[in-house]
């Protein structure tokens, strides 16, 4: 399955070889990325769905600079639930202009409003939430989605549109309420 970046949770950790005299150590270390809220002004996971999304040092993503990785394509495993947590290996880097089967997107209140997780329909088939974070009125979600697949969240419903000459980018168009 190959996998476009679109966007990264907040809460970020990394795991290391457990021999501090091993000279790969960090250039092997993995990372590991999920959603996460303020609360009192600490960044804090407060999952309503465990999950994450795991890069490798040695499969291509670079830790200093997590943004060069937006919009950057990954061969990836298929998702899957391990330990009541969703998961997905982010495997290796792929040359640019891959075109993706999924995206993986990070929507949060300011940007696209609540989403509507568990309501009938508020979503199509097609998409599986990583992870979920909320507390009071903030939410961050972690979604897998494929081309064209919607959520529905307080403001309206949301379509995934991949920007014609570059599929690898997407963007998440609000749907008028007489389309949706």
């Amino acid at each position: 399955m190959r996998v476009s970046v679109l966007g990264f949770g907040s809460v970020w950790r990394r795991r290391s070889g457990k021999d501090p005299g091993e000279p790969k150590r960090l250039a092997r270390a993995a990372y590991y990325n999920t959603t996460g809220v303020a609360v009192e002004g600490k960044l804090r996971t407060r999952l309503r769905i465990a999950g994450h999304v795991r890069f490798n040092g040695v499969g291509g993503f670079n830790p200093n600079y997590p943004a060069r990785m937006i919009g950057c394509v990954f061969e990836c495993e298929e998702p899957c639930v391990w330990q009541g947590q969703n998961k997905i290996l982010f495997k290796t880097l792929l040359p640019i202009e891959v075109e993706p089967d999924r995206y993986l997107v990070v929507v949060r209140v300011p940007d696209v409003g609540h989403l509507m997780v568990g309501e009938p329909d508020w979503s199509s088939r097609d998409v599986w939430v990583v992870a979920l974070s909320e507390w009071r009125e903030q939410q961050e979600a972690m979604l897998l989605m494929t081309p064209h697949s919607w959520v529905r969240t307080s403001v309206g419903r949301y379509t995934l549109k991949p920007l014609g000459e570059r599929p690898w980018r997407a963007s998440l168009d609000l749907i008028p309420s007489q389309e949706a």
